[in-house]
């Protein structure tokens, strides 16, 4: 069994920027590209192998005709989608549905509850996390006025920061911001507010009903408990573990050896160079560990992010 190594898909954004390309030297044309989806199945964006006997096959293909890479996991799809996320300006303010609205709302659809790793950011960068409404009626009336400076709550972060955003939190990536993003495999956004913004002359929808339907209130704050387990020559790191995934950083500096039980896992690596089983691999690389694999070595000095169902 081998590792699948795929090949990201690209997506220019109003706010996006070049930092995919200057940070991890990806070749990019474009200077508003503001998320590459390094391991999706999902039709707007189905990731291609790049190496070994599955070479060019879709992820999607991979899921429906090679299941026992992935534990012959059950479900009519790939569950996770992860991406890389430049963010040159403020995104919009938005939410996301769960499962339930989104099946019945968006032609079956997957709700879309996230992770955020802050891979690098701005002096004075900050998020929109949650908001301080504390009642549907307040929240309306508060979007109705243009009222965003008392309705939103911003949120201070730096490098190595984790936020967990469940479907229905009130959110917005800020300007100046590089981070990872776990989540599942969903493409359904709602908008609340664009800062005004056009986009070739007219401004983007909203959906400030369907916002305001799925948003969480009064907004719960979600405490993540990190934990950190010395291994020989690095660390692992604990971030989370919940419904939809779970996320633990590996940090390497020398030979470290991984215990890869019988889950596939995706694996995102963020800095540094070296090899895994002989392999060369480098910051940028995305792939993914089949369920049966079997144990494995990293070599190097690496930080990565590995998650899982």
């Amino acid at each position: 069994m081998e590792l699948l190594f795929l090949d990201g898909v690209f997506h220019e954004k109003i706010w996006g920027g070049n930092r995919l390309k200057t940070y991890f030297d990806y070749s990019i044309g474009s200077e508003n590209i503001g998320e590459c989806w390094t391991v999706s199945a999902h039709q707007n964006g189905d990731c291609k192998i790049v190496n070994g006997e599955h070479k060019d096959k879709t992820l999607s293909w991979m899921w429906e005709n090679k299941r026992d890479i992935f534990g012959n996991l059950e479900g009519d799809r790939f569950p996770l989608l992860t991406k890389i996320i430049d963010a040159s300006d403020d995104l919009s303010v938005q939410v996301h549905p769960d499962d339930y609205y989104a099946y019945e709302y968006e032609n079956g659809e997957l709700g879309k509850t996230e992770c955020w790793y802050i891979i690098d950011c701005d002096d004075k960068a900050e998020l929109i996390l949650g908001h301080h409404a504390k009642s549907k009626r307040e929240m309306e009336e508060m979007i109705n006025q243009g009222n965003w400076e008392d309705l939103l709550r911003k949120v201070p972060i730096k490098p190595g920061d984790f936020y967990y955003i469940p479907a229905g939190t009130m959110h917005a990536i800020g300007k100046g911001t590089l981070l990872l993003e776990i989540q599942q495999s969903s493409d359904i956004t709602y908008r609340v507010y664009d800062y005004d913004r056009l986009e070739n002359g007219k401004p983007r929808e909203l959906h400030i009903h369907k916002s305001i339907d799925v948003t969480t209130v009064p907004h719960r704050d979600h405490e993540i408990v990190r934990h950190i387990q010395e291994i020989e020559n690095g660390y692992k790191e604990n971030l989370i573990k919940e419904k939809y995934f779970s996320v633990y950083r590996l940090y390497a500096d020398g030979k470290v050896t991984f215990d890869h039980n019988n889950k596939f896992k995706i694996i995102n690596i963020l800095k540094g160079s070296g090899s895994i089983d002989g392999v060369d691999i480098k910051k940028g690389d995305h792939f993914i560990i089949p369920s049966n694999y079997g144990p494995l070595t990293f070599v190097g000095n690496l930080e990565l992010i590995i998650s899982h169902v």
